[in-house]
């Protein structure tokens, strides 16, 4: 098996997690939000929170990174100089905007200060979605 075979995969299932967590997070958020006055559901939803945001999402985003920043190193440097390359990286850097600004919204809402609706954080939620539509399309197609 080629080392780069490898990279490759782990860093697909590193994706794969990372985007699952991105695309179920806001969606606690809207729970948590919806169920605010209920104090034992809340401590439910921040302890699924925290640990999906801990234990799954930032691994397997750092992983994502590790993963692609070494398939890179073995396609060589000069990769970068491909549009398709740099659109994704773009996009990555946005999804990563987005998973910490989730762990900010995690913080607001575990110290009671939230002042997002439930509305909000499924409008957020199709972020993730739409940014994948864009770097699957543009990995598999390469324009440019």
């Amino acid at each position: 098996m080629s080392g780069y075979l490898l990279f490759k995969s782990l860093h697909l299932i590193a994706v794969i997690s990372w985007m699952a967590g991105l695309l179920y997070l806001p969606r606690i958020f809207v729970y948590h939000v919806e169920n605010f006055e209920k104090s034992q559901a809340t401590e439910i939803f921040e302890t699924m929170e925290r640990k999906l945001y801990n234990y799954i999402m930032r691994p397997a985003m750092i992983l994502s990174w590790l993963f692609g920043i070494i398939l890179i190193w073995i396609n060589g440097l000069e990769s970068f100089g491909y549009l398709w390359l740099q659109l994704k990286i773009l996009f990555v850097i946005i999804l990563t905007i987005y998973h910490e600004y989730l762990g900010k919204c995690m913080r607001l809402l575990k110290s009671k200060e939230n002042t997002k609706t439930a509305k909000f954080y499924r409008i957020i939620n199709e972020i993730p979605t739409i940014l994948l539509i864009l770097i699957v399309f543009i990995v598999i197609f390469k324009p440019l």
